[in-house]
């Protein structure tokens, strides 16, 4: 493959829609190839602004503003990072010529979890939950009732977990109708899925290339209100468990199409494997590639897109630790003690010009066998505080 320099005619370029802390690292990985990068996103000064060629400001979900910046800066690579995207503008850029990844259509299904579940069980006959979609509050009632308690509630379009809850009885539910209903992004349909009691559950980062398809060691994680506490990688499963898991991601990538990183998140229990969802992007609990892999997952998926090789070294094991703010403010400092910087240990500051409660600022990375890993990532994350 040819590369050429940015900022020039020939340049290759890429356009990240959405630019926080996941989007900043594959534009680095970019600009490592010398790929012309240009970060999109809703507020100014975006973690990927800091290190893009040029940013812009937008709406994301105002298609035609959306739209504008496409037809404007021309991009060879349209990378939707955020679920919280105008569909339509994706749609119109992909007929206008332009290459969204992996694809506008796949992009539709996952950032719908209506869209991606039906698609999942009804097309693909994958396992998953037992499920009901709804719109009213007594809809969601008679769901849970139907699926049982405990169930999760969630908007069928949201990121990073927002409006997501579990309700154990049906005296939770009015919580889980109102956190649902003020997430971020479209709460207009909710989706009541079946609580599996799974043993575990895992994120398979899936990367295609249009040639080979390549599974990175599964990571375990764990979450709070739909968004990740903890990751470590690998997560031990027995070997059917895993074929199980593999099958099933290579499964919902070929059906999805296109190039590019997958994060399929999979309930596991016993040797039985469910499907729960997709990102068609890098997924958080993949952070800590960032220190146990030679390619971390960003670096995959920018080899991914450009239709690269995606051969690499896993390091080693290792495990990351959400930094998430306690404060509101618009001057945010991230504390870290020394301790955190070690032969095996450091943080990704974020910089993300506003801090927020529960916002995520920083990630702890560790590099040890996965017991030792976690004992000291939760050890070290208290280390880091709010100044």
């Amino acid at each position: 493959m040819l590369f050429s320099a940015p900022l020039k005619n020939n340049s290759t370029k890429i356009m990240l829609l959405g630019s926080g802390e996941l989007g900043k690292e594959v534009a680095i990985e970019a600009q490592r190839l010398g790929i012309e990068v240009v970060a999109v996103d809703r507020y100014a000064h975006a973690p990927a602004h800091l290190v893009a060629n040029r940013s812009y400001v937008v709406n994301m979900q105002d298609r035609e503003a959306v739209l504008t910046i496409i037809r404007k800066e021309k991009p060879d690579y349209i990378l939707p990072e955020i679920e919280a995207i105008s569909i339509d503008a994706l749609f119109a850029a992909e007929a206008e010529g332009f290459c969204v990844i992996p694809n506008a259509e796949a992009v539709n299904k996952t950032m719908n979890r209506k869209n991606i579940r039906r698609f999942a069980a009804e097309e693909l006959g994958l396992k998953t939950s037992r499920y009901h979609f709804v719109s009213t509050y007594e809809d969601m009632c008679a769901a849970a009732e139907d699926v049982g308690f405990p169930c999760v509630i969630k908007p069928v379009m949201s990121s990073s977990g927002h409006g997501q809850s579990i309700a154990r009885s049906a005296e939770d539910l009015p919580n889980s109708w109102e956190m649902a209903k003020e997430a971020r992004g479209d709460a207009s349909e909710l989706i009541v899925e079946e609580f599996i009691c799974f043993d575990y559950e895992i994120t398979l980062l899936t990367a295609r290339n249009g040639v080979e398809t390549v599974f990175c060691e599964p990571i375990g994680h764990v979450q709070k209100d739909g968004d990740y506490i903890f990751s470590w990688q690998p997560m031990e499963m027995s070997k059917k468990a895993l074929k199980r898991s593999q099958t099933i991601a290579k499964a919902i990538t070929d059906g999805l199409g296109g190039k590019g990183l997958f994060g399929v998140e999979l309930f596991v229990r016993g040797d039985e494997v469910y499907f729960s969802e997709v990102s068609p992007r890098p997924h958080d609990t993949g952070m800590v590639t960032l220190i146990t892999q030679s390619q971390s997952e960003f670096a995959l998926h920018v080899r991914a897109i450009l239709g690269l090789p995606l051969g690499f070294t896993f390091y080693g094991e290792g495990a990351s630790a959400a930094f998430k703010s306690g404060v509101e403010s618009d001057e945010p400092i991230v504390d870290v003690a020394d301790e955190v910087f070690d032969e095996n240990s450091f943080i990704r500051v974020f910089g993300k010009p506003e801090a927020h409660i529960g916002r995520r600022m920083a990630v702890v990375l560790v590099f040890d066998k996965v017991t030792k890993a976690m004992k000291k990532a939760k050890r070290l994350i208290k280390k880091v505080k709010d100044a």
